[in-house]
């Protein structure tokens, strides 16, 4: 029978009912988006060097199983429902989990849910013109791909798992298959990996901060460990294979598009999935790609729409938000209330996309912080709570950890440097949910 959990106040709480197999599918579609399919282009032209190229996404992964190894320790100890909101709840104080919470539901996941949903329509328009976004057939498209995800996961935790186990699997396959198919029967030459000319390191900060966005998602077992059954080892076990396995699927990817085309005929391309196969299969190929990116966001989308609602019935079982988003479906059990709070808020957003892009560049520099608040976590209950219990603990403690931070804070500076107003109106926006989190805690 599955375990479930009861709080002090008799309330009951999600079933543990979430195995190791859909906690790391969970992982894996979060971070297999349409990152991996459009910025190798972009890298390519600002380093100028195949070895480079690689390097960086070799970077990006050390990092993402960094950060994946410190949150496996902060699951672990503190199993609850949320992710980061917890860890920063119990290291800081609860107005800074809070402030994360705010985050996440205003645009972390919200407004990733409403990109990849409107990036799905863009794709199918491949096949179909007519849905194009902005065009209202497109926003439909988007609104419905959000609803009919919505509805599987609103209906059981099994059934959204089953569901996200086999859009997983079918794009890992799918996945497999071009590379197999690429590297061992297209039209390619392992020349390109030579370099033509020197690269250009001073771009490689840059450069890795669109990294770090491909790969962000290595966290999203987390959010869902209130529910995972032996959470203590099955959560690290699952954080970390999912980002192993991502980690080695964007390597292969880049020496997919290496071996296609070489470093100049890749910069600057958006499109570089699909310019990569015209030369390795043929121009039908295209629709393949086309096809195996739409897989890839719509299992990304229905990830997202299962981890970020925890979030929000964390923070409403603390008070902070409106209780009655703390409420389980009594069939379904499931946190039905916000799952499709979280929708309708999303709606909202593709609705009005026009004047999402910005929100969504100003609140990049906040959710780098509030990750690496979280991982900086480790250290702070490692001192404050040592005698929490620790089922999973970091290797490579304290450098591990200390490298992921480091990071950040270098990517920050980047961002404040390269985008200072972006990073002001972040810092706004975060600083706008402290009158909405003390009206919360001003009610009876």
């Amino acid at each position: 029978m599955p375990e479930t959990a009861v709080e002090s106040a008799g309330r009951p709480g999600l079933l543990r009912q979430i195995g190791f197999v859909t906690a790391a599918s969970v992982v894996v579609a979060n971070m297999i988006g349409s990152g991996i399919f459009t910025t190798s282009g972009f890298i390519a032209r600002d380093l100028g060097s195949p070895v480079a190229l690689l390097l960086v996404w070799a970077v990006g992964g050390i990092l993402a199983l960094a950060g994946a190894l410190s949150y496996s320790e902060l699951g672990a100890a503190l199993p609850e429902a949320g992710g980061e909101y917890v860890y920063l709840r119990e290291a800081y104080s609860p107005l800074v989990g809070f402030l994360s919470g705010w985050m996440s539901f205003l645009i972390g996941f919200s407004g990733a849910i409403a990109s990849t949903a409107l990036l799905f329509a863009y794709y199918l328009a491949h096949f179909f013109p007519a849905v194009a976004p902005p065009r209202a057939a497109g926003i439909a498209v988007a609104v419905a791909l959000v609803w009919v995800l919505t509805l599987v996961h609103v209906i059981g935790v099994r059934q959204g798992g089953a569901m996200q186990r086999f859009l997983t699997f079918a794009k890992v396959l799918a996945i497999a298959g071009l590379l197999v198919a690429g590297l061992l029967m297209g039209k390619g030459t392992t020349a390109h990996f030579q370099p033509a000319a020197p690269a250009n390191w001073s771009a490689f900060p840059v450069s890795l901060v669109f990294v770090m966005f491909a790969y962000s998602g290595w966290n999203a077992a987390a959010y869902l460990a209130g529910e995972i059954r032996n959470p203590g080892r099955t959560l690290p076990l699952a954080l970390v294979a999912g980002t192993l396995l991502v980690t080695v699927i964007y390597l292969a990817l880049n020496c997919f598009y290496l071996y296609a085309l070489s470093i100049g005929e890749m910069s600057g391309v958006a499109a570089i999935a699909e310019k990569a196969c015209i030369p390795a299969f043929s121009q039908a190929a295209t629709h393949l790609v086309s096809a195996l990116i739409m897989l890839a966001i719509s299992a990304a989308t229905s990830a997202m729409i299962l981890a970020g609602p925890r979030v929000y019935y964390a923070m409403a079982r603390d008070g902070v938000f409106p209780q009655g988003i703390a409420a389980i479906h009594p069939s379904f059990q499931t946190p039905a209330r916000a799952i499709i709070l979280q929708s309708i808020w999303i709606t909202v957003l593709i609705v009005f996309w026009s004047s999402l892009e910005g929100l969504m560049m100003y609140t990049g520099f906040a959710l780098v912080i509030f990750s690496a608040l979280a991982v900086l976590a480790v250290f702070v209950l490692r001192a404050r709570r040592p005698d929490l219990p620790r089922p999973y603990r970091v290797p490579g403690y304290p450098l591990v950890p200390a490298l992921y931070v480091a990071a950040s804070v270098w990517m920050g500076i980047f961002t404040v440097r390269g985008r200072p107003k972006e990073s002001l109106m972040g810092l706004l926006t975060v600083a706008a949910g402290l009158p909405v989190y003390w009206w919360m805690r001003r009610r009876p």
